[in-house]
């Protein structure tokens, strides 16, 4: 699950505990990405109410699709996953795979320019000139909306590469999604072969 040593579910005691029902309360498992933060709950808590207020302006689709965008790029598959996966819930099944396997699928150009920058900022920020911040405006995003745009790229970072550089693997239950999205979304790790015990 992950290459440090936590803290099992039945052994967690105050804060630990508290964050470890938190999340199971809400995906209704214990993801297992919750399992490190075990050694830092004050991290996850502050992380959460990092991304709920940058997330907060956006419209749920934005948010998703620049979120998938930055995930990818950043080659993380458990991110690419739960993003992707939480589009099928806007777009539904045929969008969302279109989207995936198709150049344009159901986006329109400035979702696309969008997730282009995104990506950009996700893995190559010093190499963002004036000329990616003019392309937003003229498919009519507004400067507070580009700033959310690289707010929520460079949270999704700070995620991902907490998972990434512990070894966590994404959650075995990703392996129900079709295969026409598992495979172009399992841009890193691989997914887990068996759910976290709780």
């Amino acid at each position: 699950m992950s290459y440090i040593e936590t803290i099992a579910p039945e052994l967690a005691e105050g804060e630990v505990r508290e964050m470890y029902q938190r999340q199971e309360s809400h995906f209704g498992f214990l993801p297992n990405y919750a399992h490190v933060f075990c050694h830092r709950p004050e991290v996850m808590k502050c992380w959460a109410a990092l991304i709920a207020t940058i997330r907060r302006p956006m419209a749920p689709r934005r948010y998703e699709l620049v979120t998938l965008a930055a995930a990818r790029a950043l080659g993380n598959t458990y991110c690419s996953l739960a993003h992707a996966k939480a589009l099928l819930q806007l777009m539904g099944m045929e969008a969302a795979q279109a989207m995936l396997t198709d150049e344009a699928g159901p986006l329109s150009e400035a979702e696309r320019v969008m997730m282009d920058f995104a990506a950009k900022v996700a893995c190559r920020a010093q190499e963002v000139g004036s000329e990616d911040i003019e392309a937003l405006r003229a498919h009519g995003f507004a400067d507070d909306e580009i700033f959310d745009i690289v707010a929520v790229v460079a949270g999704r970072a700070f995620f991902t590469r907490i998972l990434d550089g512990l070894g966590v693997e994404a959650d075995a239950v990703f392996r129900q999604l079709p295969p026409g999205l598992v495979g172009p979304l399992s841009v890193g790790r691989p997914i887990a072969h068996a759910v976290a015990q709780t």
